[in-house]
């Protein structure tokens, strides 16, 4: 039992360091009735909703087939890796950058193994994991930061966009240009895709835009909370199991962390001077060390500048091994496939990352 448990804190890495934060800051601001105020419930239960119905569809290999059957039209391996990318920062936009790295990788890995191509490896998953980071920036659900901000700034759809689409088609530019560098050689898959249910199909597509809906502020969250877990209790129990529900707690340690560190005077005066300053950079900074998803919820308490913030929560996502979630879930996954080549792929990670973070700083800092 006690192995299990440390099992459980060691996988979830980030929701430990969370919780750990969250015990911390407790110290110096003990639990009061005003703790109930930190949690964003409307947050927690978007995001909710949209992981249970992704699970459900990931279940039915939706994304899968959608994907194999994409793949399966290009015949070499530059366009096929451009593909794979393309795919994956698509995905990211409709089913978050965590859960489109979880769908899309293996396919990477099953197109790559399966015709020889191995050797492309590490660049398509460092690839997959910056169109992950990145594709997901542009709409409010494509990075759970941007949920959390969406909703608490209240921000305007049209505004949101209009915020992330200079980034986002600088992003899609340089993404493409690094794929263009790949030797174009001949590619094959013979596997036959999948069949899909249409009734579960249906059913899964209709949550899906009912969850979407939510996120939108079309439907209340209330409505989802009851709709979609009663659905799945009769339609796909293991889509409810599988929900990332660290990552969930991980939003409720960091509310009571960032909550906290809000009621400290020394903190509350220091980081609102670092941001009065420039919230981009220091957001970007920010995520470097503590990820973009905390850094977030802690920066939002000390700036209304959700312009410079977002913006920095999302480029900040590439840079470390640790700026995002996605990363930590792309270098499990490589390694799990190629566990003698750590090295050569955090060297190739740290080149192309912080190669993008540059660019995207500094475009962004003209551009502004």
């Amino acid at each position: 039992m006690i192995h299990t448990v440390i099992g459980f804190f060691k996988k979830n890495a980030v929701m430990t360091v969370a919780l750990a934060a969250a015990l911390i800051t407790s110290i110096f601001v003990p639990v009061d009735k005003q703790y109930l105020s930190y949690f964003d419930f409307k947050t927690l239960a978007c995001l909710f909703c949209v992981l249970a119905v992704v699970c459900a569809l990931k279940d039915i290999n939706f994304f899968y087939i959608l994907a194999e059957k994409i793949v399966k039209c290009f015949k070499n391996s530059r366009i096929c890796i451009l593909a794979l990318v393309y795919i994956t920062f698509i995905g990211s936009m409709l089913i978050a950058n965590d859960m489109a790295l979880l769908t899309f990788l293996p396919l990477g890995y099953f197109v790559l193994k399966t015709t020889g191509q191995e050797k492309h490896m590490a660049f398509t998953f460092i690839m997959q994991n910056i169109a992950a980071n990145l594709g997901g920036m542009l709409t409010p659900f494509g990075n759970p930061q941007n949920l959390y901000l969406y909703t608490k700034f209240e921000i305007p759809n049209g505004e949101f966009m209009y915020i992330m689409f200079a980034p986002f088609l600088i992003a899609i530019a340089i993404i493409t240009l690094c794929c263009m560098f790949i030797k174009p050689e001949p590619m094959e898959l013979k596997e036959e895709p999948g069949k899909l249910n249409p009734a579960r199909t249906v059913l899964y597509l209709a949550l899906f835009a009912l969850a979407i809906a939510i996120v939108f502020r079309g439907i209340p969250y209330q409505i989802g909370l009851v709709v979609v877990p009663l659905v799945l209790i009769f339609a796909d129990r293991h889509a409810l199991k599988s929900v990332d529900y660290p990552l969930l707690l991980t939003f409720v340690f960091f509310f009571v962390f960032s909550g906290n560190m809000a009621r400290i005077d020394i903190v509350r005066e220091i980081f609102s001077f670092l941001l009065s300053k420039s919230a981009l950079i220091f957001s970007v900074v920010s995520c470097q060390f503590i990820s973009n998803v905390p850094s977030a919820i802690l920066l939002s308490q000390f700036t209304g500048n959700y312009h410079d913030l977002l913006i920095g929560v999302n480029i900040g996502g590439v840079g470390t091994l640790i700026a995002s979630l996605a990363s930590l879930i792309t270098f499990r996954e490589y390694v799990k496939y190629n566990p003698g080549k750590t090295k050569y792929y955090i060297g190739l990670f740290s080149a192309f990352n912080f190669g993008f973070l540059i660019i995207l700083t500094g475009a962004m800092l003209i551009i502004n």
